[in-house]
């Protein structure tokens, strides 16, 4: 069964390919509508997996900001999730 990550009543994101890393999936770009998608100048650091890059997502005019994150250059240990992009901040992941 597919994961789907869904926000303000709209699929975003669904992938038989995710990666799950501390309970987050991870999907693949091209299993991510891009026109959701908003690049923020956000990003965050993780000792092991290294820094994050954001984007926020807009659905219907509603922006809920930086809900999506990814790591463009992670370090070694997390290597299977580089470009992968994970959601939180009242983005429903789950099978679809």
């Amino acid at each position: 069964m597919p994961i789907v990550a869904t926000w303000n009543g709209a699929e975003i994101a669904r992938s038989d390919d995710t990666v799950i890393v501390e309970g987050n999936h991870y999907f693949s770009p091209d299993a991510v509508n891009p026109e959701v998608l908003l690049p923020s100048e956000t990003t965050s650091y993780c000792p092991w997996k290294g820094t994050a890059q954001y984007h926020s997502i807009v659905v219907d005019g509603a922006t809920n900001t930086d809900a999506a994150w990814y790591y463009a250059e992670p370090k070694e240990a997390a290597s299977e999730i580089a470009n992968r992009i994970a959601f939180w901040k009242g983005v429903v992941v789950g099978e679809g």
